[in-house]
């Protein structure tokens, strides 16, 4: 499917990382335990079929419209609308991975891709043609690593312990998704949050 006074029980929430660090899978996992609508930001706003970029305005135009919504999980933000996200996100999830994990993650994923013809986004699928391209994910990660971290970083700065929690570990991600459980209130306030940063 295409602020300090946080409640119990996050209504919106954003997955934040690296590219490679698996935020995807974190974003879908939550949203399955949780029953909140889930959006692939490369399915609902980045791509077209063909590798066709949406442009910036309409790209803002869909994120506006995600952010308005009462329940949403994203699995990322792009930069030309994150601000937008983040203004109404009740809860920062980041990944803030090593270069080495996360690329490692990013290069494995990208191989089971092209050799197993995955649909990615919106028909698109990985080639090896697409991953020597000037636009590759993996150059991305290169390219975007840096940056990345220091959005991490400023969001730091401006959010609550309580707004955002930072893992460094996948395990840790991991054992923090497996405490939040499917019910019908939805999850419990002290499963959503650990007491410390990881």
């Amino acid at each position: 499917m295409c602020s300090s006074n946080v409640p119990a029980t996050p209504s919106r929430v954003l997955f934040y990382g690296v590219t490679g660090s698996g935020k995807s899978s974190a974003a879908r996992a939550y949203a399955t335990a949780t029953g909140l609508p889930e959006f692939s930001v490369d399915d609902c706003v980045g791509w077209l079929p063909g590798w066709e970029q949406r442009d910036a305005a309409e790209q803002r135009a869909l994120g506006a419209a995600i952010a308005a919504r009462d329940r949403w999980v994203l699995d990322s933000a792009y930069g030309g609308w994150r601000d937008l996200i983040l203004a109404r996100a009740e809860l920062v999830v980041a990944l803030d991975y090593p270069r080495w994990l996360s690329l490692s993650r990013l290069v494995r994923r990208t191989v089971r891709r092209i050799v197993a013809g995955q649909v990615v986004c919106n028909g698109n699928r990985e080639t090896v043609a697409r991953v020597l391209a000037k636009d590759s994910v993996i150059r991305w990660h290169f390219q975007s690593f840096a940056r990345k971290r220091r959005v991490i970083r400023d969001m730091q700065a401006v959010r609550t312990l309580r707004e955002m929690i930072v893992f460094r570990r996948p395990r840790d991600l991991d054992a923090w998704l497996a405490g939040i459980t499917t019910a019908p209130g939805g999850p419990k306030a002290s499963e959503l949050r650990p007491p410390l940063r990881a």
